[in-house]
């Protein structure tokens, strides 16, 4: 009996020791891969400090991932079709940038952008569900002009001036007379439309 105890605790002993050994064989690949792609990207390295290549390296990374967390998001938001979609690339460039600079972490750093992607994703789900939610966080559009009569009081809170109506005027609806328009509106994107009578 006690020797089967001392054979069973033997075996225990050679297990653990044939699990760390091969636990062991796959961190050093792992550590020499992460030791390797530290150098290459420069991480943990001032800003100062960053070569060309790493730099290089990290803006061709920057940019695929760019490409896929885009690619998470939707098409309108490439178009800029109003302030909501606008702030989500002014500010996706200002993190992404960081990343390329090294003035932030660099993993941390586009993991920040896939959550903003997936934060205005899911905004833009919640707007199309809810129209006062689309209205809170995409605005609204104003009708400036109906029936060929100005609105003056709305093309005021809209910074729209006479001009700016004459020229939109012009350039979309191919027209120069008032009278012809039967509604104009400043959309949400701040573009003006028309429609004729």
């Amino acid at each position: 009996m006690p020797c089967d105890g001392f054979s069973r605790k033997r075996g225990f002993e050679n297990r653990y020791a044939r699990d760390k050994a091969s636990h062991g064989d796959t961190i050093l690949p792992m550590n020499a891969f992460w030791n390797s792609l530290e150098a290459l990207l420069g991480l943990g390295v001032e800003p100062k400090d960053l070569t060309f290549i790493q730099i290089s390296l990290r803006a061709i990374i920057v940019f695929l991932v760019t490409l896929i967390i885009m690619r998470l998001g939707h098409k309108r938001s490439l178009a800029r079709k109003n302030p909501f979609d606008a702030v989500l690339l002014v500010i996706l460039a200002a993190v992404l940038s960081r990343a390329i600079n090294g003035s932030a972490a660099f993993f941390a750093t586009i993991g920040g952008g896939v959550v903003l992607v997936l934060l205005h994703r899911l905004f833009a789900y919640l707007a199309f569900y809810s129209h006062g939610f689309g209205i809170l966080v995409k605005g609204m559009a104003d009708v400036i002009v109906r029936d060929g009569e100005c609105d003056f009081p709305v093309m005021r809170r809209n910074h729209v001036s006479t001009h700016d109506l004459d020229e939109d005027m012009r350039l979309s609806a191919h027209t120069d007379d008032l009278s012809k328009i039967r509604v104009a509106r400043v959309e949400r994107s701040g573009d003006i439309s028309f429609i004729k009578k």
